[in-house]
């Protein structure tokens, strides 16, 4: 079995993966795995230099692996290892040389990703320079800015990749991806100035909800159904042709113990070779890499699942409660012509029961809540477990978009669950995407046509009709 290692984000050097490669090659035998050191290629790409985008180094792999020898005509089937951004590199290079119409032609059988920033960071966002003096992420290089910006939460890069990959038949085309993720903090990491890295529901740098690629995507466009009439308040519901779209399974595994990276408790470098035991994160890459067939591969979803159970219905640092389930909403508003709101123009609010009031949410719910400057998405980073408490367990979101009147304006619109199952949206250790169309409205005196034979007219003055053109 040939195994491509896939470094994260600003790496300089393959130490990065520890002696990880060393001690998967020393207990494969015992799950009937021929792998050998010889049969291992460990990657190393340049992100720490601006101009280079994730589409540059996709394109760049492509090329590393036909150089591989026996792979000039076609690429032999591998498997890959992937840690922190590599796991996005590599789902990037699969959806642009084969996508959901090819997966059956991909050579990529296997694809483990540790701690992957599949929905990004939120260490992302505070900027170049203050995230590269970070030593949970890089040792004095300053990261590119060209991935930085596909890792920022909210990205188009990432919402356009797990759109695409929505429609993945893994299992039915021989093609088996996995995520391994740590919950644990590694307190030598802390920076007093970023709180970040001692988040809980993370590993100190990329969330649960974060890595897990099982997902979904929510479609909310408005209605002229008015709910109030003063201010007016018409109905967003589920858009007609894209309601809700949700990802092929994927198994996902947590470990509490481990954080992101780190010689102690990172999920990648602290793995050794032992004599004696087999590490646990080398014990479950293996057994990942045994999987064969769809049969295989939803035994290891299940199993997994029942992993990751136990390990966060553990009580961290003598507290009495289990470790916290966090989930992540990612909002995307625009209007039918396809205008995104800026920061200033568009206000969200979260509601919850009958009365849909933000003051019917659960005590303590939210946690985080950051705005992408460049998309202008919006991701709320929520406590999924605390979201359960909310009376009768409706919720809703409300957009005031403006402006809120003239000759183009929106009317406020609300999304009222109304027998949506709260996980539905809100899934623990999931993030799910909300696409919001509000409805753009032109008064009908923007443009109004006269005879000619008429008098001239002055219509400096016109006011708006009150009624709509379109």
């Amino acid at each position: 079995m040939n195994l491509v290692f896939v470094h994260g984000w600003s790496v300089t050097n393959t130490d990065t993966y520890g002696s990880l490669h060393k001690a998967l090659s020393a207990a494969a035998s015992t799950f009937k795995l021929d792998i050998t050191v010889q049969h291992i290629y460990l990657g190393k790409y340049l992100s720490f230099h601006d101009e280079v985008s994730l589409d540059d180094i996709a394109r760049a792999f492509d090329k590393a692996l036909r150089d591989l020898p026996g792979n000039t005509n076609k690429i032999r089937p591998f498997s890959a290892i992937t840690h922190s951004t590599g796991g996005p590199v590599v789902r990037y290079w699969q959806e642009l040389f084969y996508g959901a119409r090819n997966l059956d032609a991909s050579p990529l059988r296997h694809l483990v990703m540790l701690a992957p920033a599949n929905h990004g960071s939120a260490l992302a966002t505070l900027g170049k320079k203050r995230v590269g003096r970070l030593k949970a992420w890089f040792s004095g290089v300053e990261p590119g800015q060209g991935v930085l910006d596909w890792l920022c939460l909210g990205s188009d890069g990432q919402w356009q990749l797990n759109e695409s990959t929505l429609s993945y038949k893994n299992g039915q085309n021989n093609f088996f991806p996995f995520v391994l993720t740590g919950q644990g903090i590694d307190t030598s990491f802390y920076d007093f100035l970023n709180n970040y890295l001692v988040e809980s529901g993370s590993d100190g740098v990329v969330r649960v909800c974060g890595a897990n690629l099982n997902y979904r995507f929510l479609a909310l466009q408005q209605e002229d159904e008015v709910l109030r009439k003063n201010p007016l308040k018409t109905r967003l519901l589920a858009h007609q042709t894209r309601p809700t779209r949700t990802s092929a399974p994927v198994p996902l595994g947590v470990f509490s113990q481990y954080s992101h990276c780190g010689d102690k408790m990172g999920i990648m470098r602290s793995p050794v070779a032992s004599k004696t035991r087999i590490h646990p994160v080398v014990s479950e890459i293996l057994k990942c890499l045994t999987v064969k067939n769809a049969r295989q591969y939803n035994k290891r979803f299940d199993e997994l699942a029942q992993l990751s159970e136990l390990e966060q219905a553990k009580k961290p640092g003598g507290k009495k409660d289990r470790i916290s389930q966090y989930t992540m909403l990612v909002l995307n508003v625009h209007d039918q012509y396809g205008n995104q709101f800026s920061r200033d123009d568009v206000e969200v609010v979260l509601l919850g029961g009958a009365s849909y009031s933000p003051a019917q949410l659960p005590e303590g719910f939210l946690v985080d809540r950051q705005l992408n400057n460049q998309s202008n998405r919006l991701v709320f980073f929520l406590d999924a477990q605390k979201m359960k408490n909310i009376n009768q367990g409706l919720f809703g979101i409300r957009i005031i978009a403006r402006p809120q009147k003239g000759f183009a304006y929106y009317n406020e619109g609300e999304f009222r669950s109304e027998g949506l199952p709260l996980e539905k949206v809100f899934t623990p250790n999931q993030t799910t995407y909300v696409d919001i169309t509000m409805k753009r409205l032109i008064d009908k005196n923007v443009f109004r046509l006269r005879r000619g034979k008429q008098r001239h007219e002055d219509f400096s003055g016109v006011q708006p009709a009150g009624k709509t053109a379109n």
